[in-house]
């Protein structure tokens, strides 16, 4: 509808319940190829793969070694807080069986 001569692009958005923006970038994308009559978008099936270079390789074992460590490193501090949340609550225990009153 929007290419039609006598019709501005600001009608069919309108009359679509649209921004006109959205519409200039659907004919915009029409035109480069991106959207197919239908609307759908194009998706190549001939996408090439990435072939990672041994730096690339080298700098992602590296990561994924710091990762590992990191993940330890918070385990063992989640542990660690565990352990004085445990320890206060006892001090909270024993000193208030110490302050109650004997009978």
């Amino acid at each position: 509808m929007s290419y039609q001569p006598d019709i501005q692009i600001k009608q069919v958005a309108e009359g679509l319940g649209i921004h006109p923006f959205m519409l200039s970038r659907w004919r915009k994308e029409y035109r480069d190829g991106l959207l197919q009559g239908d609307g759908k978008k194009r998706i190549g099936l001939t996408k090439k793969k990435k072939i990672k270079t041994s730096k690339q390789v080298s700098e992602l074992a590296g990561l994924k070694k710091e990762n590992k460590r990191l993940q330890q490193e918070n385990d063992l501090l989640k542990k660690w807080q565990l352990y004085l949340a445990e320890v206060h609550q006892k001090d909270l225990d024993s000193s208030t069986d110490t302050e109650k009153p004997s009978e």
